[in-house]
């Protein structure tokens, strides 16, 4: 598959190329596995440009001796000289080399032998005048990536002149991704986008499985559900290499977050256990990990934890939690699950839809905050005391407000009447500049039955067909 959008990223890399002409320049990429990393790194870098990956299933010895060789087919070295230490090779490389250097997967020399930081650390200082080094050091584990590079307490606090957190790709990106693929249904691709997120291994593991003219349902089938299933074990991967040993509350807090908790308050109950408990784990998965994430009030200082990568989503919403019935694929649980599957989908569609409106320049004002809204109603009995709207954009200057709805649905024209008239008493449960303040109301389905009458109203209506 050919290499898809990243253009903002190229272009800070190639204005660390011309820094690096200078002096010597080094750089760390992290972001979780699947994000595109090493394809962004390859992409950028010349043939005759290094790239090592760090093995931890290798000795430091054995993996010594593979970049040795390297370095001898590429010249760097003669056929009768010997590397016999890391200090050696480091010696080397900044003595006779000059180009880009990557080292991949970095975070793995803590496995394979420690002493690398330090006198890496020691050459980066003898060399930092040295004109035409560019060094990238990229990881899949976040946490460990940021902890070399910026504790105070590692040696290689300091050293690095820039960093670059990779995230996913956005969703205009994955059309395009999925146009290359040939898979040209906006609902389908809506469908994989709310699974896979903007992860590109997914996307090309699609091509990979010659998956391109089928439906989003067997490409589910190939991912989970058949046996052997390729992405059986992958959110499992993932985060036992995140996670190391300590494990098992990270997984049960997730499990209770996909389960509906959204307050500590409330994993801690479903967990049973004291919120102290949980309170350090919690933070680690939102700032150390950036698995789970906090959603903020637009208007008013309440969050919501949710988790922020839809893969990781999927899996412990329907699978982790029921991983006997899954590993046996029972039959009755597979049914469940695929029926279950649209609900998830219109969750996610929900941050499409922002998406959509924010690229796509859809807010008919200035928006300085948007977001969700949620809140309390004012004397209703117990049970029916909350709202929630799903967008709500604003603008403080103007006092212009966006309320909009999402649905994952076809919708005729007086379903559609019927919701933005529901969205219309819920908005009266926001306080905000109410004597003065400008509405607009919104409504984003997958199909709406005559749209431009509404529009010809005064709402702000989209589906699938303006998404494009």
């Amino acid at each position: 598959m050919k290499f898809i959008n990243r253009e903002k990223e190229i272009q800070i890399l190639e204005d660390i190329g011309l820094l690096s002409k200078r002096k010597l320049f080094s750089v760390a990429i992290w972001g979780l596995r699947r994000v595109g990393k090493t394809r962004l790194m390859l992409e950028f870098m010349e043939d005759t440009d290094i790239y090592f990956f760090v093995n931890n299933d290798k000795t430091s010895i054995s993996l010594l001796d593979e970049y040795e060789i390297y370095l001898r087919n590429a010249k760097i070295i003669s056929e009768l000289e010997k590397l016999n230490s890391w200090d050696d090779f480091f010696k080397v490389l900044f003595e006779r080399y000059e180009g880009i250097v990557a080292f991949d997967e970095f975070q793995n020399f803590l496995s394979v032998d420690k002493s690398v930081f330090g006198t890496l650390q020691k050459y980066i200082d003898l060399n930092e005048e040295k004109k035409g080094i560019l060094l990238f050091f990229s990881g899949s584990t976040s946490g460990l990536i940021k902890k070399l590079f910026l504790d105070s307490k590692q040696p290689l606090y300091g050293r690095i002149k820039r960093k670059m957190h990779l995230k996913p790709m956005s969703f205009e990106n994955i059309i395009d991704m999925c146009t290359e693929l040939d898979i040209t249904e906006l609902s389908d691709i809506i469908k994989l986008y709310a699974v896979a997120g903007g992860y590109p291994r997914y996307y090309v593991a699609v091509e990979d499985e010659n998956l391109s003219d089928v439906s989003f349902e067997k490409i589910i089938d190939r991912f989970f559900f058949v046996e052997n299933a390729i992405f059986e074990d992958e959110v499992m991967s993932i985060l036992s290499l995140e996670f190391g040993k300590r494990s098992g509350v990270y997984y049960d807090i997730l499990t209770a977050v996909a389960s509906g908790c959204t307050r500590i308050s409330e994993i801690a109950s479903f967990l049973r256990k004291k919120e102290t408990d949980l309170t350090r784990q919690t933070y680690e998965l939102v700032h150390h990990f950036n698995i789970l994430n906090y959603e903020e009030q637009v208007i008013g200082n309440k969050k919501l934890l949710y988790i922020d990568h839809p893969l990781m989503d999927f899996w412990f919403r329907f699978f982790y939690k029921n991983i006997s019935d899954y590993k046996r694929r029972n039959p009755r649980f597979v049914e469940n699950t695929k029926r279950n599957i649209n609900n998830h989908i219109g969750k996610r569609f929900e941050i499409i839809s922002r998406e959509f409106l924010i690229d796509k320049n859809k807010i008919p004002f200035e928006y300085d905050t948007i977001g969700r809204q949620w809140g309390k109603i004012k004397g209703a009995p117990k049970g029916q005391n909350t709202y929630e709207i799903d967008i709500v954009a604003l603008n403080s200057d103007s006092k212009e407000i966006l309320f909009v709805e999402c649905k994952w649905k076809d919708l005729s024209l007086k379903q559609a009447e019927d919701i933005l008239i529901d969205l219309q008493e819920k908005s009266k449960f926001i306080d905000w500049n109410n004597d003065v303040r400008k509405e607009h109301f919104g409504l984003i389905a997958k199909t709406i039955s005559d749209k431009d009458i509404l529009r010809a109203r005064g709402f702000i209506v989209f589906d699938l067909d303006d998404f494009r």
